[in-house]
C-alpha cells in the first residue's frame, strides 16, 4: 500500500477520533445545560458535571472496584466460555456440510431467543448469582463468534485448499493450515463484537438480581436509594468506560495480529 494511502487512513481515524469527542462535548454540555437550567429537576437529571465528579469518586471507592473486579470476572469466563464451545463448533459446521444442514433448524430456533428473555428461567434454575450472569452472557456471545467462524471458513481460498490435497494433506490439515488461517481475522471480529454484548449483558443481569457484587448491583441499589440518580448515572459512565477501553483494546490486538485484513491494512501499527 502507497504511503499517501496510508496517510489517507490515518487522517480519516484521526478525524473520526475528532468527530466523536466532538460528540462528546456536546453531549456533556447539553445534559449540563439542562441540568443547570431546571428545565429538568436535578433528581431526575444532574448536571453532567456533578455526575462525572461523583464517577471519579468511585475510583477510589475499594467496595465499589471490587464490584467492578466481579463483573469482569464474569464478564471474562462468559465470552471465555463462548469462544470454547463457539470456535470448535463453528470449524466443524463450516467444514462439514452435513452437520451444518442437521444443525440448521436447531441454531435458527435458539438464535432469535433474547438473552434477556431467558433471566427469569436461567434464575431459577441456578439462582440470582454469578452462575446466573456468565450462563446468559455465555448463550449471548456464542452466536457472533459462530457465525463469524463459519463465515470466515467459507472465505478460505480454493486454491490453498487444491493445493494442500494435492499435496496429500487429509480434511483436519487442511483445515487448520489453510481454513484457519483465514477465518482468524473473522473470529477475532465476533470476538469483539460479543465482547460488547458480553459486558451488557453482565451489568443487565446484576442489575435484575439487585444483590451480590458488581457493577450492575450498585446500578440497581443506587437506583432504590432516595436520591440516588447521581449514583446510577455514574455508574452508567463506568460502564460506558468499559465497553469503550475493551472495545479499543480489541481493535488494537485484531490490528496487531492481523494486519492484511482489508479493514487494517495500512494501520501503521
Amino acid at each position: 500500500m502507497s504511503p499517501a494511502t496510508v496517510r489517507r487512513k490515518r487522517a480519516g481515524r484521526a478525524r473520526s477520533a475528532l468527530l466523536g469527542a466532538v460528540g462528546v462535548l456536546v453531549a456533556f454540555a447539553a445534559c449540563e445545560a439542562l441540568g443547570r437550567s431546571g428545565t429538568v429537576r436535578s433528581a431526575f437529571l444532574p448536571p453532567a458535571s456533578e455526575v462525572l465528579v461523583r464517577a471519579v469518586e468511585l475510583g477510589g471507592d475499594t467496595a465499589f472496584l471490587n464490584g467492578v473486579g466481579a463483573t469482569l470476572q464474569a464478564w471474562a469466563t462468559g465470552l471465555a466460555l463462548a469462544c470454547a464451545l463457539a470456535i470448535p463448533l463453528g470449524l466443524l459446521l463450516g467444514s462439514v456440510p452435513a452437520a451444518a444442514q442437521a444443525t440448521r433448524v436447531l441454531i435458527e430456533f435458539l438464535r432469535p431467543v433474547p438473552s434477556v428473555a431467558l433471566i427469569p428461567l436461567v434464575s431459577l434454575l441456578l439462582g440470582a448469582g454469578s452462575e446466573t450472569t456468565v450462563a446468559l452472557v455465555t448463550y449471548a456471545c456464542v452466536w457472533p463468534v459462530l457465525f463469524n467462524t463459519v463465515y470466515g471458513l467459507g472465505e478460505t481460498d480454493p486454491l490453498a485448499k487444491d493445493t494442500l490435497r494435492a499435496f496429500g494433506f487429509g480434511r483436519l490439515a487442511v483445515l487448520l493450515m489453510a481454513g484457519l488461517p483465514s477465518a482468524a481475522p473473522f473470529i477475532a471480529a465476533g470476538v469483539r463484537i460479543a465482547a460488547g454484548t458480553a459486558l451488557i449483558l453482565a451489568v443487565a443481569g446484576e442489575i435484575l438480581a439487585g444483590f451480590g457484587e458488581g457493577l450492575g448491583t450498585f446500578i440497581a441499589q443506587a437506583g432504590m436509594a432516595t436520591d440516588g440518580t447521581r449514583d446510577v448515572l455514574a455508574g452508567v459512565v463506568w460502564a460506558g468506560a468499559l465497553g469503550l477501553v475493551i472495545n479499543l483494546a480489541l481493535t488494537a490486538v485484531e490490528r496487531r495480529l492481523f494486519p492484511w485484513a482489508p479493514e487494517h491494512r495500512g494501520s501503521g501499527t
